[in-house]
């Protein structure tokens, strides 16, 4: 039986990769660990396309289905311009349902200036609640594609905003009703308002134009999930500073509560940056003005170092992503 969640690293090579046998030369970027869109040669662009599911959350799920496909986009350096959905619904919806998550997914393809350009849509007794798969795509001026291949030793590690955003948002909404007996009222609308951050296409756009070493929007696995993934990329180790990690203390509460690593849990509105220390400060004025927290979290190492985190002092090692702390609390 296998776990809850999307699958660990070493099952996805095997059950997954290994049987994608066919390749054509237009394909710049394939699937591969930690590489969240594919790349395709389109003459004088680079198309860069994406999918993702949202299956843990209910509420806001119209939302979230933009957002979370659009961030792998500009997790490339692009500017995302069209998106696709497939809204699965269980059995016993009602028009009002569909009509209410499609108002979110029409408002979030708006704030994004993203046009909604297909899908499909069905009720079927497949699902026990909603689920939406959504396929973003975007295009770049041919080379112009951010890659964490290109990470080298002494780059330096970045995240914006905060951890954990998402999760503490779904499981905020989610499990409000338990949770309102032990937050108090400020704390809890805190909470839900994170899921108001998620987008990070701004961020993306800006730090593409400038010029990174890799980007990765922190989804499924967390911040940590998301450095081992990029280290996976390019064949590097790094060390990271866990008390450099910004995080909300109602997120802190809410792992409390729930038995939950934060820096394991999905966090769509990060993104991870990869910086040669060249551009340093040039990054760090553009996120300034912007008004986006901007953080060093870390270092790139060479690959016999592997993924270190430092917590007090003490270096522990970083494993490779399981199943999201997410699923402990929805």
């Amino acid at each position: 039986m296998l776990d809850i969640g999307k699958l660990p690293s070493e099952l996805l090579e095997r059950l997954v990769f290994d049987n994608i046998g066919f390749k054509r030369e237009e394909v710049l970027i394939r699937p591969g660990i930690g590489e969240d869109c594919a790349v395709v040669d389109f003459g004088s662009y680079d198309c860069v396309l994406t999918a993702d599911p949202i299956t843990a959350a209910v509420k806001d799920i119209g939302s979230l289905s933009v957002h979370i496909s659009c961030n792998d986009v500009a997790a490339k350096g692009v500017e995302p311009l069209g998106i696709m959905l497939v809204i699965l619904m269980p059995k016993g919806s009602t028009e009002e349902d569909i009509k209410e998550i499609m108002a979110q997914a029409g408002n979030a393809a708006q704030e994004l200036n993203v046009e909604i350009i297909g899908g499909h849509t069905e009720v079927t007794t497949a699902v026990t609640k909603p689920v939406i798969v959504s396929t973003a795509l975007g295009r770049a001026l041919k080379g112009k594609v951010q890659n964490p291949a290109q990470m080298e030793k002494g780059d330096l590690l970045y995240i914006t905003k905060y951890a954990g955003l998402e999760g503490t948002g779904i499981i905020a909404k989610d499990r409000e009703k338990e949770l309102s007996g032990i937050l108090n009222k400020e704390e809890l609308t805190e909470a839900k308002s994170l899921l108001d951050l998620v987008s990070v296409v701004r961020e993306g756009v800006i730090l593409g134009k400038l010029g990174t070493h890799g980007m990765h929007d922190v989804t499924e696995g967390g911040i940590l999930g998301a450095i081992w993934e990029m280290c996976q990329i390019a064949g590097k180790g790094a060390l990271i500073k866990a008390d450099a990690i910004p995080v909300k203390e109602v997120t802190k509460k809410i792992c409390d509560i729930f038995d939950i690593d934060y820096l394991r849990l999905i966090s769509s509105g990060s993104m991870m940056v990869v910086l040669s220390p060249d551009v340093k400060e040039e990054a760090e004025t553009a996120m300034k003005e912007a008004s986006i927290i901007f953080t060093k979290i870390g270092t790139v190492t060479e690959k016999g170092m592997g993924i270190k985190l430092d917590v007090d002092g003490k270096i522990k090692e970083v494993e490779p992503p399981g199943a999201d702390e997410i699923y402990k609390a929805v």
